[in-house]
């Protein structure tokens, strides 16, 4: 489990989170969403230690990782898995190469031992025997789900996807949520997913964690997003003509 306990961040006088609370359970889809300049992005950011929060501590597992140095988050990052918007793929790598990097950086495994992981991981996403292409070679759903591949080949406990669904058509985008839940589900990892997409948040949206203007707006389930009265996540769930049209 992780947890956020009063995040306070600024960027000199613009106060982009201002208190943020909340629990990600592991084997759950936790998702962030907002508006642009709601914070999600900050909060992702202070949670895997790309920003130092003013205020505040990110715990996981019950491990302060706010008041560790850099040396001593080490064992936590090893443990960490990021789907990163683009995929962020080396492309003068193959997708072998790719998915074996964080097993050459953080592991002493044997070459024929991170190759089997590679495989196994490459399998696990449907992508069995892609292992000697390029990231030119590969579709935009490819490209995502050895983003996938290599954000578990660690067998991480905790995952963070920041827009997973970022340029993908709606059938891929579908298959990418599909994918991720059953990861998340399947090895129980904490998932936390940066997204804006309605039909992420309607598919898998386990838990969802609304923030407005920098603050916690609202909590729940994506079945009960369409049923509340706060104004502020209404105007964002049915700024969509089209999901206006089926929620409705």
């Amino acid at each position: 489990m992780i947890e956020v306990i009063d995040i306070q961040k600024s960027f000199g006088d613009n106060h982009v989170l201002k208190g943020i609370t909340a629990e990600f359970e592991p084997g759950v889809t936790n998702l962030i969403i907002g508006g642009s300049g709601s914070g999600k992005t900050t909060l992702l950011k202070c949670m895997v230690g790309l920003h130092q929060p003013n205020e505040g501590r990110v715990l996981y597992d019950d491990r302060n990782f706010t008041e560790m140095n850099m040396e001593e988050r080490i064992p936590i990052r090893q443990e960490i898995g990021m789907l990163f918007q683009n995929s962020a793929l080396f492309d003068s790598m193959t997708v072998e190469q790719n998915l074996m990097f964080p097993l050459d950086m953080f592991t002493n495994k044997k070459r024929g031992e991170k190759k089997d992981r590679a495989s196994e991981v490459l399998e696990r996403v449907d992508l069995a025997g892609k292992n000697k292409l390029y990231p030119s070679e590969l579709s935009g759903g490819m490209k995502k789900r050895v983003g996938i591949a290599r954000a578990i080949v660690m067998n991480p406990k905790y995952l963070f996807c920041d827009e997973p669904n970022s340029g993908l058509d709606p059938r891929t985008s579908l298959l990418i949520d599909e994918l991720i839940q059953e990861i998340t589900e399947e090895y129980k990892i904490t998932t936390i997913i940066v997204t804006h997409d309605m039909n992420s948040v309607m598919g898998i949206g386990e838990k969802i964690l609304f923030l407005h203007k920098g603050e916690k707006w609202w909590e729940g389930s994506n079945q009960e997003i369409t049923k509340t009265d706060n104004q502020e996540l209404n105007d964002f769930v049915f700024a969509s003509p089209l999901m206006e049209k089926l929620l409705r």
